[in-house]
C-alpha cells in the first residue's frame, strides 16, 4: 500500500526548492533593474479543532521596481473537510471529509505594463484519492504574440515530454477555466491547467510528479525570459490605464470564480496568503 504521507512531503519538497529557484531568479532580474527588493517570507500555521498536526505554510512577498507585487507562496496542510464542502472535492465524502494538500501557489502584478502578469499554481492532494493538479497562464495588459507564442510554446513542449495529448487537453482547459462568464472574456492569453492526474499507485505518483516537475521548469525558464524582453519598454498613462482596468478583471475573476481561493479559505488558510493573487492597485470604470 502506498504511503502518501511520505509521498506528500517528497511533493512538498519539490514545491519548496522550486519556490526558492524562482525567488532567487526573480530577485536577480530586480538586481539587473537597479533594485535592492527581496522576498520577505511569513511563516503561518493553520488551526483546526481537534487536529494536533493541521499543517501550515510560507508565504513570500516582494514589492520591488519590476515586480510591482508578486507573491509566492508554499502550504502543506491536513486535516478534515467541512461536511457541506466535502462533496464537492474528488474522493472525499460528508462521512469521509480527511485530506491533505501541499502545493505551490504564485502571482505576479508587474510594474511597466508592457511586462505580463502572470500566475502559475501546482499541487498535490489526497483524499480517498490522491492526484495532482496546477498550471500556469499569462496575463497581459498589452498583449504581445511574440509573447503568448513563446509562452505556449515552452508549455507545449513540457507536454510533449509526457504524454502528446496533454498540451490541446489542458490548453482547452485553461481556456473555459480561466474565463470571466459576467465580462464574456477571457482572464488573459491562457497557458495550460490540469487537474485530477490520479496516482492509483507509487509507479502513477512518480510519473505525475515528473510531469508537474516540468510545469515548474518551464514556468521559470519562460517567464523570466519575458521578463527582461519587456521591463525597460517605455509606457504612456494609457497604458497604464489599460493595465489597472485590466487588473479589475483580473480582482472579479479571482474573487468569483477561482476554485483555489475557495479551496484556501474554505480548509482555514492564511488570510493574507490566499489573497496576495490581488493586484496591489486596480481600477473600475
Amino acid at each position: 500500500m502506498t504511503d502518501w504521507t511520505q509521498k506528500t512531503e517528497e511533493a512538498r519538497s519539490w514545491f519548496e526548492t522550486l519556490r526558492d529557484r524562482i525567488c532567487a531568479e526573480f530577485e536577480s532580474i530586480e538586481r539587473e533593474a537597479g533594485s535592492d527588493a527581496s522576498f520577505q517570507y511569513d511563516k503561518w500555521d493553520r488551526e483546526e479543532e481537534g487536529n494536533p498536526d493541521p499543517g501550515g505554510g510560507t508565504r513570500g512577498l516582494m514589492k520591488g521596481k519590476v515586480f510591482e507585487k508578486v507573491g509566492v507562496n508554499v502550504s502543506t496542510v491536513r486535516g478534515k473537510f467541512a461536511p457541506e464542502f466535502a462533496g464537492s472535492i474528488n474522493g472525499a465524502t460528508a462521512e469521509n471529509p480527511g485530506f491533505s494538500a501541499t502545493g505551490i501557489s504564485l502571482v505576479a502584478h508587474m510594474a511597466n505594463p508592457h511586462v505580463p502578469a502572470v500566475h502559475m499554481n501546482t499541487r498535490f492532494l489526497t483524499t480517498s484519492k490522491s492526484w495532482f493538479g496546477g498550471g500556469a497562464d499569462l496575463n497581459p495588459p498589452i498583449p504581445y504574440e511574440e509573447d503568448t507564442a513563446d509562452f505556449h510554446a515552452r508549455f507545449r513542449a513540457a507536454c510533449a515530454g509526457h504524454n502528446p495529448t496533454y498540451y490541446d487537453r489542458f490548453k482547452k482547459w485553461a481556456d473555459e477555466y480561466f474565463y470571466i462568464p459576467h465580462r464574456g472574456v477571457h482572464r488573459g492569453v491562457g497557458g495550460i491547467f490540469y487537474d485530477h492526474l490520479e496516482c492509483e499507485d507509487e509507479a502513477a505518483f512518480e510519473r505525475n510528479l515528473a510531469f508537474t516537475k516540468d510545469v515548474g521548469e518551464a514556468f521559470l525558464d519562460i517567464f523570466p525570459k519575458l521578463v527582461r524582453r519587456r521591463m525597460e519598454s517605455e509606457f504612456t498613462e494609457a497604458d497604464k490605464q489599460q493595465q489597472l482596468e485590466w487588473r479589475g478583471r483580473y480582482a472579479e475573476f479571482n474573487l468569483v470564480y477561482d476554485r483555489g481561493t475557495l479551496f484556501g479559505l474554505k480548509t482555514g488558510g492564511n488570510i493574507d496568503a490566499i489573497l496576495m493573487s490581488l493586484p496591489p492597485e486596480a481600477t473600475w470604470s
